[in-house]
């Protein structure tokens, strides 16, 4: 039987979520909890690869089990792997799906957001990225719409990864401002490695007026990762909605 974990994760004390031989990871935390329960190794795979730092409000994985199990022995499965797991990592979830889903090649959208303070906040520090300039949220949208025009981010992505292409189709993409607190979002049906952080740290530049649509334009067009901006912190990027076509 094949199961899905839904978690959520503060990704600061974490190497990302994959698996490396010397870091702390996600999954290394989350296949220890499995084993020690079960009593043997228990692989999961994850539905992404977020990067050192980053956090997940909502991940997926999924796990395969010998024995079928019940919503009783699902749930307290849940409250054995919330007891065993760090605070940073919280199971939600644990249900059943069919036997060929898979956490990462199902998944059809996902959707990342980056916080932005414009003033300095003792209680948010931690979670998202302090910018004292004046930006430009008007150009900065207009740019984030020109995502919605091209497939090829190479120009995002972080270089020399195991990646066939550097195609994404993203649908969205858009600053939101409230008070002193802004919020990028971007939903896509996949992402590069980095991407997200580099897309945001080009469109600061957009909005601090360094940066033209049509240079933005041109970065895109080039495929070079030197062409664009700086990577935005890591801290304040979340992982937000992973989209599959059997769970609702």
């Amino acid at each position: 039987m094949r199961y899905f974990l839904k978690l959520s994760y503060n990704g600061t004390p974490f190497c990302g979520w994959q698996i490396q031989p010397n870091g702390l990871t996600v999954q290394g935390v989350v296949e220890k909890a499995l084993a020690t329960l079960f009593r043997k190794p228990v692989p999961v795979m994850g539905c992404g690869r977020t990067d050192t730092g980053v956090h997940a409000r909502e991940f997926f994985a999924h796990f395969d089990c010998d024995e079928e199990l019940s919503d009783e022995k699902r749930n307290a499965l849940v409250y054995k792997l919330n007891g065993l797991l760090p605070s940073e990592v919280v199971i939600h979830d644990i249900f059943p799906v069919p036997a060929e889903a898979h956490a990462r090649f199902d998944a059809v959208e996902r959707t990342y957001r980056y916080y932005i303070s414009t003033k300095k906040d003792c209680f948010d520090t931690d979670f998202s990225y302090l910018c004292h300039f004046k930006l430009d949220i008007g150009k900065m949208n207009e740019a984030a719409a020109l995502l919605l025009n091209n497939e090829d981010f190479t120009s995002f992505a972080k270089v020399h990864t195991d990646v066939n292409n550097h195609n994404c189709h993203v649908t969205s993409a858009f600053w939101e401002q409230n008070g002193d607190k802004l919020v990028f979002e971007i939903t896509s049906n996949r992402f590069l490695r980095n991407m997200v952080r580099a897309i945001v740290g080009t469109l600061l530049e957009v909005g601090k007026g360094k940066i033209s649509l049509e240079d933005f334009q041109n970065i895109i067009n080039q495929k070079d990762r030197c062409k664009a901006g700086t990577s935005a912190p890591a801290k304040a990027l979340f992982l937000e909605k992973v989209r599959y076509p059997f769970v609702s």
